[in-house]
């Protein structure tokens, strides 16, 4: 589950990261925007995308082992 969960957050990571430093281009626009406040929303959203790809991980290590496949 270890194994798939980092792997799982190379992808989850940058997206959930990227998807928090666009809440304050939204919300004040390019050439308004605080660094702190943008760095802040990305730093964010990589944390959150921690317990996320462990829950996939999760998800997807129990479907493989209840069909008999091979385990993580």
């Amino acid at each position: 589950m270890w194994k798939l969960g980092i792997i799982l957050f190379i992808i989850v990571g940058p997206t959930l990261a990227g998807i928090g430093a666009l809440i304050p281009l939204a919300m004040n626009g390019v050439n308004q925007i605080n660094p702190m406040f943008l760095a802040g929303a990305a730093i964010v959203g990589a944390l959150i995308a921690i317990p996320v790809s462990l829950f996939l991980g999760k998800k997807i290590n129990d479907l493989m082992s209840s069909k008999g496949g091979v385990t993580a």
